[in-house]
């Protein structure tokens, strides 16, 4: 499978030239963009903030209550979302004041015999997003600060922080378009995409930069291995989300765990957009650089 998801990406590389590889990735980068401009001018925020960061309760009760008579019953509180986990049902209020929160706990003790609660306050989920943010600013500016240090060449190396940029660009589009949202779990899963990102940028750049041959030659080289080991990665991550997703349809003692299935979900079309941004964006530009460099030292 990888062999021929290879070769087709590799024609493909070949039949068009350095412009019209990169205008599909910049194109949907600056969509992406919008749609994070969008929900940043509509919520404050560039991706919806999950309970983690916005203060909350979360309610977990045995029930066999359906969602909508459930939804319904707590109508008059913030209710941010109700699903089903197994044999228990998962309610999330937004953050609400004192005594409401109170009359809440109150209300759920006194319809359910097994339930769980657990609060976090808007102070503390404020500092919980000032924190993620400044892991993936620290982490983001590790990276390129790394990268530079390897290659040492300025165009390159803008190649590889553009195209790990890039991929959490639309990745965050991604979550905003399919409600996904920003949770502890979720800044784990961009976190990672960044070393996935440059993992396989790095192994083009070294290969085309460092290795004797044609660019075209080293492109090819690269793609063999670069491909097969996202395509591996993607694998694991599909039985990842599946198992955490759809587990509870094999049995009912079993229960979706969101936490993960939220994580690979994110991973899994961050390394596709990966896929994208590497073999043609970062290409293109590699390619461009190494004829420009060429032509001039003949030039000279």
């Amino acid at each position: 499978m990888e062999v021929g998801l290879t070769e087709r990406l590799d024609s493909f590389v070949r039949k068009h030239n350095d412009r019209q590889l990169a205008v599909i990735p910049l194109v949907i980068l600056v969509i992406s963009l919008l749609i994070l401009a969008f929900t940043f001018a509509s919520s404050g925020a560039p991706v919806k903030l999950g309970m983690e960061f916005k203060g909350g309760t979360m309610v977990s009760v045995a029930t066999e209550d359906s969602l909508s008579a459930i939804e319904q019953k707590y109508a008059d509180y913030p209710i941010s979302d109700v699903r089903q986990a197994g044999a228990r049902v998962i309610i999330q209020f937004g953050p609400m004041n004192d005594e409401l929160q109170q009359q809440l706990v109150s209300d759920v003790i006194e319809s359910y015999e097994s339930v769980e609660i657990n609060q976090i306050g808007p102070v503390y989920g404020e500092s919980l997003q000032k924190q993620a943010v400044k892991a993936v600013i620290i982490s983001f500016l590790g990276m390129a600060l790394v990268v530079f240090m390897i290659f040492r060449t300025f165009v390159p190396s803008i190649a590889v922080v553009l195209s790990a940029l890039s991929d959490i660009i639309i990745a965050a589009a991604f979550m905003n378009i399919v409600g996904i949202e920003l949770s502890l779990g979720t800044v784990a899963a961009l976190l990672m995409l960044i070393g996935y990102s440059v993992d396989s940028d790095i192994l083009l750049t070294t290969r085309v930069l460092k290795r004797r041959g044609t660019p075209q030659e080293n492109i090819t080289n690269a793609m063999y291995t670069g491909v097969t080991m996202t395509t591996t990665t993607l694998a694991a991550l599909v039985v990842m989300y599946l198992v955490s997703t759809y587990s509870y349809l094999l049995s009912s003692s079993l229960s979706q765990i969101t936490l993960l299935s939220n994580i690979s979900i994110v991973l899994i079309f961050g390394l596709a957009a990966d896929m994208m941004n590497t073999w043609m964006l970062n290409t293109s530009i590699l390619r461009w650089h190494v004829t420009n460099v060429g032509t001039r030292r003949r030039k000279a």
